[in-house]
């Protein structure tokens, strides 16, 4: 091979913890254990005893995102010896589980609004010395998780964690909550923890060619994958990004991933990156980020926002990631600092609403976020507002204008908005969704169906637009572009509802004098 070589552009690294695609929820170990023994023990067992039922499931397109594991009976035997492993390797994670679920149970049916310090003598011996038990002012008690030393205990197995490479052709892929990733030819599985710096001497080779031996020899690459690996690796320089030319540069990458460019900053939004191959669909890649980005932002703690499987690709070239700001060790609710200071980013801020970091070019303020968390207590969400080159841009993300009062306080806050960005998925998918694995408790159909992870649908948009006064806006996150249809798995026609309000609001939008837009794929937007 050359003395030096890029990693090539269709090169996917997909992180996962014990085999199952970690996406942001199978990091923080509390929530981690959850999934593992409610949801991953259910699925393989499901499997086992019915794979037929799976297979046939899948035939149908509105199936995609349900329970079924998307392997063919003639794979029973490798998901047996992973259930088998599972139940092994990972015992104390289950046991973490049951604690937690013990443990609710014991309050709900003893903390009767008297004092607690007896109930700590009855908290499960694996979970002793981590939790705080409280109450609310109306009594209502709960588990208070502390994180922080969570992380520190062996129940934060690192050695669970790996990256699989391989080359992919196309946009699409197995479901990410769904399914796990067994063993196929053309992959090869890093045995690395997540925080590994070896991780960005790999993808910042995307940009700069190094020796193959050096970064064979780092990663540890086994003799019977050196084949394999080294077709990750091309002597082709790959193209450069085309420069920002000053003023305001903003390009939406897909869904809710937006890069703005000042002339003294970058800001990026959410970052959920195609990788590049042939498609009849244009998009930006990893190549057309900028060389350096000052600053991340995370809107909140969903799958489609904050994404592992980019974000530790671009982690060598991001000096800051601000989230917001959460640390009450609520179950459903994980701190996204510690969450993102685990995978190895160095300096993650924490910010609260109406809180500003400063940048070069003007800053970052957080606004509030309402809405798109079933009702859930969920601090881990917010809006912002970026100001770069004298201009405001405002990423609303997935917010429900449940108040509309608000967004005047929110003007008030962060000044007049020039580039206003909301997504309308209206609909949502209902409470066990997302957070199925972590009831404690059965819930009643109809109030898990009344319970939606849902945004605006037009009028409250349109409320929240004319509150802003945003001069132009433009609908994102709607889950269309194809390169993530693996991590949500909607099926939306040109009938679905969520499309039907988006297109019913930028009409409206453009009545008013606005300029308004559904986006797609890729779009670049320049304001002198």
């Amino acid at each position: 091979m050359a003395s030096k070589v890029f990693l090539k552009p269709n090169v996917s690294a997909e992180p996962l913890r014990h085999q199952w695609p970690a996406y942001s929820e199978l990091v923080p170990p509390a929530v981690a254990a959850m999934h593992v023994g409610n949801a991953h023990i259910r699925l393989m067992r499901s499997f086992l005893s019915a794979p037929q039922v799976h297979v046939a499931a899948l035939k149908d397109p509105k199936m995609l995102g349900g329970p079924f594991i998307n392997y063919g009976a003639d794979r029973a035997g490798e998901i047996k010896i992973l259930l088998e492993q599972t139940l092994e390797r990972q015992a104390h994670v289950l046991e973490l589980a049951r604690a937690i679920t013990a443990l609710d149970r014991i309050l709900a049916a003893e903390a009767t609004g008297y004092t607690l310090e007896p109930l700590y003598e009855k908290v499960p011996e694996i979970l002793q010395g981590f939790v705080e038990l409280v109450y609310d002012l109306n009594n209502h008690p709960s588990i208070r998780l502390i994180e922080g030393l969570l992380y520190r205990s062996p129940l934060h197995d690192e050695s669970l964690q790996t990256v699989a490479l391989s080359l992919v052709h196309g946009d699409a892929r197995t479901c990410l909550l769904s399914t796990p990733r067994l063993m196929e030819p053309g992959a090869v599985h890093l045995a690395i923890p997540f925080r590994s710096n070896k991780l960005d001497a790999l993808f910042a080779m995307r940009a700069v060619a190094q020796p193959y031996e050096w970064i064979r020899d780092i990663l540890g690459v086994r003799p019977e994958d050196a084949a394999t690996f080294a077709s990750f690796f091309t002597e082709t320089p790959p193209a450069r990004p085309a420069p920002h030319a000053g003023g305001l540069r903003v390009r939406y990458f897909g869904h809710a991933c937006v890069c703005i460019e000042g002339a003294g900053a970058t800001v990026l939004s959410d970052p959920l990156i195609s990788y590049q191959y042939d498609s009849p669909i244009p998009r930006y890649t990893f190549a057309d980020l900028p060389e350096k980005i000052d600053c991340v932002v995370i809107t909140h703690n969903h799958s489609d926002h904050l994404v592992l499987e980019t974000l530790l690709q671009i982690r060598h070239k991001v000096d800051t990631v601000i989230v917001p700001r959460s640390n009450g060790g609520a179950l459903a609710d994980p701190s996204m600092k510690l969450l993102l200071e685990s995978v190895g980013f160095r300096k993650v801020v924490g910010l609260d609403e109406l809180e500003r970091v400063e940048l070069a070019d003007g800053f970052v303020m957080g606004a509030p976020f309402l809405g798109e968390h079933a009702d859930l207590d969920i601090r881990s969400k917010m809006a912002y507002a970026v100001r770069l080159a004298g201009k405001t841009t405002y990423l609303g993300a997935d917010s429900n204008n449940l108040a509309p009062k608000m967004y005047a306080h929110v003007r008030d806050a962060v000044g007049p908005v020039d580039l206003q960005f909301v997504g309308m998925e209206c609909d949502g998918a209902p409470l066990s969704w997302g957070h199925g694995s972590l009831l404690t408790n059965p819930m009643p159909r109809k109030m898990d169906q009344s319970r939606r992870f849902d945004g605006s649908d037009c009028q409250k948009a349109l409320r929240m637009v004319e509150a802003l006064g945003a001069s132009a806006v433009y609908v994102y996150a709607m889950a269309a572009e194809p390169w993530l249809a693996h991590i949500l798995a909607t099926n939306y026609t040109d009938e679905s509802r969520p499309i039907v309000e988006a297109k019913k609001f930028v009409e409206a939008c453009r009545q008013s004098g606005r300029t308004a837009e559904r986006l797609f794929g890729q779009r670049e937007l320049l304001l002198s």
